[in-house]
């Protein structure tokens, strides 16, 4: 008999695909899924935080894969509903930066992730939290929380509109000093949280970054001269950034992050407003099960 433990939840928001490409993948799916004896309930999100609701309902009921196709955003909204449970996590990357998917080496080819999440054993990875709000990727504070913000109110999404978003916000945005447990840290460009090793398309934050090693990695990035902004980005993409003499990292369990201004930040990318001044970032480790 076909098994009926599988959900798939589809954002048709997420990226620049066209919906009409999207809607085939429903169809590839549910072919795929069959093949492999599945009997699959397919679901598309209707408005923020549906995809967390949907994903809880499955994990409660005995569903062990829930497939997300979408960007970050929306694999954080499943992912948070799955830690701590017996359901594995199934990544299909529809988004503009697929930050954890490109770090676990998943496919973004949407066919082949699909295959991969069907055939897929789970595996126990770290997950993060800054403030009690869950991340898998990235959190951050300082400049890429400030992009994060302004990305959010651009009319259209993808790399493109990212990449002019970032470009315009380096011009604009003024460094931030924190207090990191109770040592200054001197005015940063950048304060990352880092469960994976990267924000996404390929832009290594954190090169050493282990996603199950019970640890986050902090990163900084001191202000660094506009001229060496090329080099610094070239460093980034190129995964070398830890070789750069503005980039410092530890390793931490749990840390206390202060600012005399109030904290901007993002968790995978989603721009959110921490209350006050301070914030609390922790590793929850072997938390999540993911299709690997």
């Amino acid at each position: 008999m076909p098994k009926t433990d599988l959900l798939v939840i589809i954002n048709p928001l997420s990226g620049t695909m066209p919906l009409a490409q999207k809607e085939a993948l429903r169809t590839f799916i549910a072919t795929e899924a069959a093949r492999q004896g599945f009997q699959p309930e397919l679901i598309m999100t209707t408005h923020a935080g549906h995809a967390t609701d949907l994903a809880a309902q499955a994990a409660q009921t005995g569903i062990r894969r829930v497939l997300v196709m979408g960007g970050d955003g929306t694999i954080n909204e499943v992912a948070r509903a799955l830690r701590k449970t017996a359901t594995a996590l199934g990544i299909v990357p529809m988004g503009s930066g697929n930050g954890l998917a490109r770090h676990l080496g998943l496919p973004m080819n949407p066919k082949k992730a699909i295959q991969r999440a069907l055939a897929g054993k789970p595996v126990l990875i770290d997950s993060g939290e800054i403030n009690d709000l869950p991340f898998f990727c990235t959190a951050g504070l300082g400049f890429e929380a400030y992009v994060a913000h302004e990305f959010a109110n651009q009319p259209t999404r993808g790399l493109q509109t990212y990449v002019k978003t970032a470009y315009r916000a380096f011009w604009s945005y003024k460094p931030t000093q924190y207090i990191i447990d109770d040592r200054e840290t001197g005015p940063l460009f950048s304060l990352t949280v880092a469960n994976a090793a990267q924000f996404g398309n390929n832009a290594w934050i954190a090169p050493l970054a282990n996603i199950a090693d019970g640890q986050l990695d902090l990163c900084q990035i001191k202000p660094f001269p506009a001229r060496m902004a090329g080099l610094i980005g070239w460093r980034l993409f190129n995964k070398s950034l830890n070789t750069s003499a503005y980039w410092r990292s530890d390793r931490v369990q749990q840390a206390t992050i202060q600012s005399s201004a109030p904290l901007l930040a993002h968790a995978d990318g989603e721009p959110i407003v921490l209350t006050g001044h301070t914030c609390i970032v922790r590793v929850l480790p072997g938390s999540l099960l993911v299709l690997l």
